[in-house]
């Protein structure tokens, strides 16, 4: 299948469900309805309510085809939505210590398909159950249901660069559609998050950080840090930078 299909599938397959649950329950109301002719009304809003559900779910999981910069010393966004956290962390499973994190929230609004940073190869893939926190709490990437994606970049030898898809208090399903030793390009489908969300992105030190807390970002399109050279002194969190979409 396709990788802009794959979204579109999930959507078929959430609908479906809902129709599934629906047309049982429209087979009681039709026994109902020898009861009582009110019951009419009440199923005749179920049916529009369901429509209204599949039209949102139509929306929730649409795949736009990102607009990917081909300057090789961009660093992508991996997801849409606002940059609420832009800090220096600790990531050892496969960053292995020290590393700046871009934590983006996702809202309902959102779209929630996750893109490649960079070009790469999937050198690591862990699924780690958790908590479901509501995802506009910064403390959800720490505790909640997650997935860690890690890229070794061929765009800079030896650099590391990782995803974590972050499940949130509606979004209970984390899906990815790589595997360990795929090769991604830059602006690839990585995965989806089902409804409100989080994703951050974990970078080497030496990036130069190009987003400030507040930054709305297009997933596979905006650019969030630029590379420097093993010298070069890391941003400091929360500096003035304009962020920069295309270079």
């Amino acid at each position: 299948m396709k990788q802009n299909a794959k979204a579109f599938a999930a959507a078929r397959g959430v609908i479906g469900r809902a129709l599934g649950w629906l047309l049982l329950w429209l087979g009681g109301a039709v026994v109902a309805l020898w009861l009582k002719s009110a019951f009419a009304i009440v199923a005749l809003a179920v049916v529009g309510v369901w429509i209204l559900f599949s039209v949102f779910t139509l929306y929730f999981f649409r795949d736009p085809e990102p607009r990917v910069p081909t300057a090789l010393e961009v660093v992508v966004a991996p997801a849409h939505g606002l940059v609420d956290c832009v800090e220096d962390s600790t990531e050892l499973a496969f960053m292995g210590g020290a590393c700046h994190r871009v934590s983006i929230f996702l809202s309902v609004f959102d779209v929630h398909v996750q893109n490649a940073p960079v070009a790469g190869k999937i050198a690591f893939l862990k699924y780690q159950p958790g908590q479901f926190l509501s995802a506009l709490k910064t403390e959800s990437a720490r505790c909640n249901e997650n997935v860690l994606i890690g890229i070794e970049s061929s765009e800079r030898p030896g650099e590391r660069i990782a995803v974590r898809q972050i499940a949130g208090l509606l979004a209970r399903r984390v899906v990815s559609w790589v595997n360990p030793g795929d090769i991604v390009t830059r602006g690839q489908r990585l995965g989806l998050i089902h409804y409100g969300s989080r994703c951050d992105l974990y970078l080497p030190l030496t990036a130069q950080i190009r987003i400030t807390p507040g930054d709305r970002v297009v997933s596979g399109e905006t650019v969030v840090a630029t590379r420097g050279s093993p010298k070069h002194q890391p941003t400091v969190a929360g500096a003035s930078l304009q962020p920069l979409t295309h270079l």
